[in-house]
């Protein structure tokens, strides 16, 4: 089939009416831009998830697989739920040259400028190719990313330059932090209130865990270790949810709280998390000395690898070629699936329109004269690739 060429803006319109709410399935955006694809002569695959509800999407111009680059974006959104946006978050308005809607920042300005170049590289002699690669569920995780990429290296992708377009206020990022998000459970005895030694509250056992994550965190604040180019420039510890308990006369049964740590990518998380394991099971221990019912069980709920600047790297290099930016390249403090490309053993950097500052805000928005850069410099990236290859 054949479709019609349409600027970034026209492509980010259609984009923001999909509702991708990471609890919703994102098959229905991933079915339009497969089809913008195939109408351009792209080699496209749809990767489906276990159950078949969301999917990656994974689509190639040009020669072969060896060489060329990646332009890489999530479609999933954060929610609405409780935020005052003045406007349907999925219809985009324009207002006074800054572009509304969920995702225009979060990511889908870049996926937009992306697609809207295909025209010109599907018309273009290109010497290597440009991948495309659209993921679900970064926003929860970076859960859908590791199923693209390996397939991509099952496959035989090999490309020299992964792009991966957060909003970076189109400048180049060869860094950024990684994250662990980990659920306490605690089990407790139940007792009345009042025979507090023949019980263990669940709850002032996690408060006992959660303090010593709060203390913890203060103790990076000050002493580190740091890096400047990070704001902030230590690594963070946070508790941001708690459950426990089913009424104030009962000793709690059950006490479960969510942590999040999110560290500089030259920090080792592995010995603060071997430092919280003791202290767990040193508080489980001297509870079990009331009761043998009283355990504290940890799980890992998502682990995203940091992004570590490489020497002389060739995505870097491309991306400061691609914007002209004489800059030093920069770093970020929230994650990306940057990490897992790189892992993967790729060349990775970040770099896309918009700023963070917007994302996950109510009325967000993208500037005009941010996608401008974008197709800019993927323009440049069309002409590039008719040359000699990177």
């Amino acid at each position: 089939m054949s479709v019609n060429r349409m600027d970034s803006e026209t492509l980010l319109a259609r984009l923001v009416a999909f509702d991708t709410t990471s609890r919703n399935s994102n098959l229905a955006l991933i079915d339009f831009v497969a089809d913008y694809l195939d109408g351009f002569g792209a080699e496209v695959e749809v990767l489906h998830d276990a159950e078949g509800r969301k999917a990656n999407l994974l689509a190639s111009i040009g020669p072969g697989r060896a060489g060329g680059v990646v332009l890489s974006g999530h479609t999933d959104v954060v929610p609405v739920d409780g935020q005052v946006w003045h406007g349907d978050p999925f219809r985009l308005e324009v207002r006074d040259e800054v572009l509304v809607g969920r995702g225009s920042s979060d990511m889908k300005g870049f996926i937009a400028s992306a697609l809207a170049a295909v025209p010109d590289l599907a018309a273009a002699k290109l010497t290597t190719p440009v991948h495309f690669a659209f993921s679900y569920d970064e926003e929860v995780g970076c859960l859908g990313a590791p199923h693209m990429i390996r397939h991509m290296l099952e496959q035989r992708f090999a490309p020299r330059a992964v792009l991966i377009g957060e909003p970076t206020d189109m400048r180049v990022m060869n860094a950024h932090k990684g994250m662990q998000t980990r659920r306490v459970e605690v089990c407790g005895h139940e007792a009345h209130s009042s025979q507090t030694q023949l019980g263990v509250s669940a709850v002032g056992l996690a408060g006992r865990l959660v303090h010593w994550l709060v203390e913890s965190a203060e103790a990076r604040r000050r002493q580190g270790p740091h890096d400047t180019r990070f704001t902030p420039a230590w690594s963070t510890l946070a508790v941001n949810e708690i459950q426990g308990g089913t009424a104030v006369n009962i000793l709690a049964g059950r006490c479960s709280f969510t942590w999040e740590l999110r560290h500089l990518p030259l920090d080792d998380p592995a010995a603060l998390l071997a430092d919280f394991r003791r202290f767990c099971a040193e508080v489980e221990a001297e509870a079990r000395q009331i009761s043998p019912r009283v355990s504290v069980r940890e799980t890992l709920l998502a682990e995203i690898p940091a992004l570590v600047p490489e020497a002389g790297g060739a995505a870097e290099a491309l991306a400061r070629l691609l914007t002209e930016s004489d800059e030093p390249a920069g770093a970020v403090a929230f994650c990306t699936e940057g990490g897992q490309f790189q892992q993967a053993g790729y060349s990775t950097v970040v770099c896309g329109p918009g700023s963070v500052v917007q994302a996950h805000q109510p009325d967000e928005q993208v500037s005009r004269g941010d996608l401008a850069r974008c197709d800019a410099m993927l323009a440049a990236l069309v002409h590039r690739h008719q040359g000699p290859a990177p």
